[in-house]
């Protein structure tokens, strides 16, 4: 049994090791699967619907029916505006899962976002979590440094072991170096900051800066890291389980002679009790691993005599190139069976080992076996039984507790250095501990950060941009207003006293000439009175006629003087000269109104220039949302989760470097085309842990707010899973603005193995921890040879 669970177990463990699946098992899956997903998106905008195309050339362009959707639909504004621009939305598709994209939200210049915060929340989790932790690991590196020069050959083959399969695991920012070796010297941290910054260049990769690695390599070999060190440490003589078997809870109480024993107690309680809570939360898996012997090992000799040599014929010879159909399916059913073969033979042999192993140790009345086979809840009732196991644990061993198993604690205490040196480690190929991380999510100023608490408050705010037309320029509106209103009034004043005036010269002109013709008249009667006197001298009537000549001589004697009084009194001149100012001010008012009116248009033109000229700050590269990357601990503390498949990045555009925003946005996309209210940006989330987007699914619904059958969700704001309109008219300029929604289905069956690519950092991660704990751990039981036979206890 031993021999072929060897290799059976080696296989399994040393794949764990390099933090990813077997590559020929990804490549079965991708060629199984015949359903395009979407993998890269890419946003197209130019001035016409050519140049929004030409900008992407090689995607496949999102249509309505036939046609290109233009995601603006002409918002762009009016008099002022920076005209519209033709957006349009591309992307590519994949038939591999942990490549497609899993989500797409936007986020509005304005939406609730905080860069400043996250981070002072990244300031907290390295002060709060990461720092403490790397002081406390540092004593786990400490001794397997000292284990790797030891003299003792046990302590060394294992910490040489370690080495090996840390050299695996390669630093960038060392030059490639492997862990192993570089964690034989001194790290950053250990140096301090002047000394290391003291160092050349090629000095430095020679120092890893653990608190980097801890908190930003890819979350597998992070674990392993932290894994494999606890493994190398302990540098004494014995093993924590001589020590533990040698010591008891009265022998730790005795260390404190001089304390009463409840002081003594609570000592322990202080030094011992966050450690044995941590031994409990393993105490259930390890309890599972002690039972069902007979039947596991049942279990596993029909394992064993599987033959799986047709299976690997199968993945040895198979090629993609060449392969039909059916032969893609029988590699992919081959390599389904060897691997659920492999995995399930790892377990068995895990648990068996353990067993056999502890079933010989003699512990109080039993064995170790009995020993950690007692009911979780009686250990939690007296949790100080665990104190002895605490205390025969070195410091090393206790700082990496939360990356270890209670069966790795065994395994790797036992295993002799004949055992560890059979493992041809040399034979695997080597890794980035950054493999699969965006890195650029560590950059300062390049993520933000989005919350409920945030949203709400930008929601509530008033934007500044409250109108188009300044309170001044509604003021200079008023003000010219007056101006053409008193204009006007002076004008008609003007005509209305003018049309009197030319009435009244009428008038007196009309009596001047009526005193002329009646002088005239007068004149003409005493010329006609003396030419009939002259004729008849001797007529009776001549004294009445010589009266009348006298009557009419007076009458235009009066006339005359009248007419001369008219004429030289100024009456005509006064007339003319009625209502001196009101021809200055109309002309002064209609000089002012058309001032006033410049003015105003002047300022309107401006108001609508500022208006649409919004200064727009940087898109975030990255957005997260604060309730996908923080939880609670044990303690009801909040705590950052470090989650890299919350993050989701911006999509870009072909924004050329003279555009007069490629400064401040970069190559990121603004769906608005730069000609909004404000930058409404994309992002895609490629979370292997959830659903991918169906490519063929992608719907746009253009001037209608029905969801169509079928869908529930598509393109949505950060905090919700509504489609969202992105002609909404708080970001355009058209109030009456097309609507446009883009709908999406995601593939609820095709789930892609999770990566932990980014890293963890909080107790909710220990799951996985065990579970590779759980794969490593059964490897070592594969180097440990040990008796095929369970010894009985006597009771």
């Amino acid at each position: 049994m031993r021999k072929n669970g060897l290799m059976t177990i080696l296989s399994v463990m040393l794949a764990f090791l390099m933090a990813a699946l077997p590559s020929l098992q990804i490549a079965a899956a991708e060629s199984q699967n015949n359903v395009e997903y979407l993998a890269e998106i890419k946003i197209g905008v130019g001035k016409t619907a050519e140049e929004a195309e030409k900008a992407l050339e090689g995607y496949t362009i999102l249509k309505d029916g036939n046609n290109n959707v233009d995601l603006n639909q002409k918002a762009g504004g009016g008099i002022g505006s920076k005209g519209e621009r033709v957006v349009y939305l591309g992307y590519k598709t994949t038939t591999d899962r942990a490549e497609a994209i899993t989500d797409l939200a936007v986020m509005n210049m304005k939406g609730g976002y905080s860069v400043k915060d996250y981070e002072l929340l990244m300031e907290q989790y390295m002060t709060e979590q990461i720092i403490p932790f790397v002081e406390n690991f540092i004593t786990s590196i400490k001794e397997y440094r000292e284990n790797y020069n030891s003299s003792n050959e046990e302590n060394k083959a294992r910490a040489q072991y370690v080495h090996d399969a840390l050299n695996k695991l390669t630093d960038d920012d060392c030059g490639d170096a492997g862990l192993g070796d570089l964690l034989l010297n001194e790290t950053k941290y250990e140096m301090g900051d002047a000394a290391y910054e003291a160092l050349s260049e090629e000095d430095k990769k020679k120092h890893a800066d653990i608190v980097t690695i801890i908190s930003q390599a890819n979350g597998k070999a992070t674990l392993l890291i932290e894994n494999l060190i606890t493994r190398a440490s302990d540098t004494n003589e014995n093993t924590w389980i001589d020590r533990f078997t040698s010591t008891s809870y009265d022998d730790l109480l005795a260390l404190y002679p001089d304390m009463l024993p409840s002081e003594a107690e609570a000592m322990l309680a202080q030094e011992y009790d966050d450690d044995a809570h941590e031994i409990l939360t393993m105490w259930s898996v390890m309890k599972e691993q002690l039972s069902d012997y007979d039947r596991k090992t049942s279990d596993y000799e029909l394992l064993e005599a599987i033959d799986l040599s047709a299976q690997y014929e199968i993945t040895e010879n198979f090629s993609f190139d060449t392969a039909t159909e059916e032969q893609i399916k029988a590699y992919s059913e081959a390599i389904a069976e060897i691997t659920v073969t492999n995995d399930n033979r790892a377990s068995l042999y895990a648990d068996i080992s353990v067993n056999d192993y502890l079933s010989t140790i003699e512990h109080e009345d039993g064995t170790l076996a009995d020993f950690f086979s007692q009911d979780y809840q009686t250990i939690k009732n007296d949790i100080t039984v665990l104190y002895p196991l605490v205390a025969s644990l070195t410091e090393g061993q206790r700082a990496g507790l939360e990356f270890v198993t209670l069966s790795d604690l065994v395994m790797f205490t036992v295993t002799d250095s004949e055992g560890y040196n059979s493992a041809k480690i040399n034979e695997l190929e080597s890794t980035s501990i950054y493999e699969g991380v965006d890195r650029d999510i560590y950059k300062k100023g390049g993520v933000a950060l989005t919350s409920e608490a945030l949203r709400s408050h930008a929601a509530e705010e008033v934007s500044s941009r409250s109108g188009r037309i300044s309170a001044l320029t509604y003021a200079m509106y008023g003000l010219t207003s007056l101006s053409l209103i008193g204009f006007g009034v002076s004008l008609f004043e003007r005509i209305r006293t003018s049309a009197i005036i030319a009435s009244d010269i009428e008038q007196y002109t009309t009596r001047l000439q009526l005193l002329e013709i009646n002088i005239e008249s007068a004149k003409a009667r005493i010329v006609g009175i003396q030419k009939y006197l002259t004729e008849f001298p001797n007529t009776g009537l001549k004294n009445q006629y010589l009266n009348q000549i006298d009557e009419y001589t007076l009458d235009i004697a009066n006339k005359q003087q009248e007419l001369v009084n008219e004429q030289f009194s100024g009456t005509l001149e006064r007339l003319q000269a009625r209502s001196p100012l009101s021809a200055k001010l109309v002309i002064g008012l209609g000089v002012v109104t058309v001032v006033l009116s410049a003015i105003s248009v002047y300022m309107t033109y401006r108001n609508l220039v500022d208006y649409y000229n919004v200064d727009y700050t940087p898109i975030p590269k990255y957005m997260v949302d604060e309730k996908d990357i923080t939880a609670y601990n044990a303690k009801g503390e909040k705590i950052v989760v470090k989650n890299q498949a919350a993050y989701y990045k911006a999509v870009e555009t072909d924004r050329p470097q003279g555009d007069e925003w490629f400064d401040i946005l970069g190559s990121s996309a603004d769906l608005n085309g730069t000609v909004g209210k404000q930058w409404l940006a994309l992002y895609v989330a490629h979370n292997e842990n959830e659903s991918p987007i169906v490519a063929s699914s992608l719907k746009a619904v253009i001037g209608k707010n029905d969801v169509p059958s079928g869908y529930t969700t598509g393109i949505h704001m950060f905090g919700s899973d509504a489609a969202f309109n992105l002609n909404h008219t708080d970001y355009v300029w058209n109030n009456e603005a097309t609507s446009v929604f883009v709908y999406f289905n995601v593939d609820g069956s095709a789930l892609a193995e999770p990566s932990t690519a980014g890293t963890g950092f909080t107790t909710g991660y220990l799951v996985l921890t065990g579970v590779i704990g759980l794969v490593i751990g059964a490897g070592l039981c594969a180097l440990v040879m040990l008796s095929p036979k369970r010894k009985k206890t006597e009771v």
